[in-house]
């Protein structure tokens, strides 16, 4: 049982948010204020884009038939990802499609050895033979749900696991679909014979040669508020031993209240600088005559970076793609955070796990300035394109596996474009 969905998105993305960024200053981006960003990615540089979205052909970015016509890459190529994806709907459809999209009322978690009305419905929903009792093979169906749909794999089935049977199967077909229209904005076959690739969604990054994905690593993206913008450009330099212009949001709630608290001491111990704007011929201003009271009270706005250094928050190393969204790659001294399951804390940067072996495929060494207290930059031999999509499904062995939506972006979809189940009609 599956439906139409149709998506016909303009080519911009809506703009991002003036505090979505780690540092460089950001020149308003004059966009249609009726553009909402959720499948569309901003090329930065137009040749970067795959032809059919070349030139401001943003009006061809029309959906396609998922169920009822064939797959765009029997016709034209595609990213590999794409045809994953395709071939994980598939494997969807056969799996869960056609299974009785039935609606279970909330109640208790039902878990093993539960046995009510509720457990009967669950068994149906899930394909299972009728019954009341939940048994080792419903344990064994709400396990294989959970996991193909993103969800703990406890087989207790809760709210969260009730909520997302009672989508049906419909809603994530159109979540797949989203999906698919995302991975057409990626580079073709053979296109970039080197590449990198950040998925916001699943907060990681891969490095692509002639194709295909050759190493891969854990990345930090930014915080719902300060989304990491669907975008690509060419990287272009390195700054080694960077300064850290602190965002002007941390400026009031962090520095400005320690500075009331512990003096002019503060600013020196942890080598801060207070510049007089934020061109690139700012001038350095004494800190005693800044109103630091006004500074924390969002009155005044100042510019204030860090020096290089071990407590610099952009590490050794940053990886620049000149955008008016400031938004650029770097290291971090703060390793730990790789380790969480909850990656979308940054104020739309992104951090890499490891910025020295990122730098070394590169360049085919890691850059070193000349001193550790100079920002210092090198421009890399021929830019390297980087893609930032926003995956919310991926493919695994199993089949499809769908994640976590941190930015809101397929529910906001789902509410514009979708019509009542049974008729869900294109877009005009």
């Amino acid at each position: 049982m599956s439906y139409r969905l149709s998506l016909i998105l303009a080519a911009l993305a809506m703009a991002v948010p003036a505090s979505a960024w780690d540092g460089s200053p950001i020149e308003p981006i004059d966009l249609p204020p009726s553009i909402e960003q959720g499948v569309d990615m901003i090329y930065i540089d137009d040749e970067l884009a795959p032809p059919r979205f070349r030139g401001g052909n943003a009006a061809r970015q029309a959906g396609f038939d998922i169920s009822g016509g064939a797959a765009i890459d029997l016709f034209e190529p595609v990213h590999p990802l794409y045809i994953e994806l395709r071939r994980g709907l598939v494997r969807y459809q056969m799996r869960w499609a056609d299974l009785p999209q039935v609606m279970i009322p909330t109640g208790p978690a039902l878990r093993l050895g539960s046995d009510d009305e509720r457990v009967a419905l669950l068994r149906e929903r899930l394909g299972l033979p009728a019954g009341t009792r939940f048994d080792e093979a419903t344990d064994k169906a709400v396990r294989e749900y959970q996991e193909a749909h993103g969800l703990k794999v406890d087989g207790i089935a809760g709210a969260r696991m009730i909520e997302s049977l009672n989508l049906g199967y419909d809603h994530y077909e159109r979540i797949l679909t989203i999906n698919l229209e995302r991975t057409r904005r990626l580079p073709l076959p053979d296109e970039r014979s080197r590449y990198v690739l950040v998925d916001v969604g699943a907060a990681r990054l891969w490095l692509y040669e002639n194709g295909k994905p050759v190493d891969s690593m854990r990345v930090i993206v930014g915080a719902k508020e300060t989304a990491t913008p669907m975008m690509a450009a060419n990287l272009r330099f390195v700054s080694v031993n960077p300064y850290w212009n602190v965002p002007p949001e941390l400026a009031q709630t962090l520095v400005a209240p320690r500075v009331l608290a512990e003096g002019m001491s503060y600013l020196t111990d942890r080598k801060y600088d207070v510049l007089s704007d934020w061109t690139d011929d700012a001038t350095i201003v004494d800190p005693r005559t800044v109103d630091w009271r006004a500074v924390a009270s969002g009155k005044t706005e100042i510019r204030l970076r860090r020096a290089p250094g071990p407590g610099n928050s952009m590490g050794d190393i940053k990886f620049m793609m000149p955008n008016d969204f400031g938004i650029y790659l770097h290291d971090t001294p703060d390793k730990a955070l790789f380790a969480k399951d909850d990656r979308w804390i940054s104020n739309g940067c992104v951090r890499v796990e490891d910025a020295q072996r990122l730098a070394r495929w590169l360049f085919g060494y890691v850059p070193k300035g000349r001193t550790r207290t100079v920002e210092e930059n090198v421009d890399l031999p021929e830019p390297v394109p980087v893609y930032m999509t926003y995956l919310t499904a991926g493919v695994t062995a199993k089949g499809v596996q769908f994640r976590s939506d941190p930015y809101g972006k397929d529910q906001a979809l789902l509410a514009r474009y979708s019509a009542p189940k049974g008729n869900i009609a294109a877009i005009r």
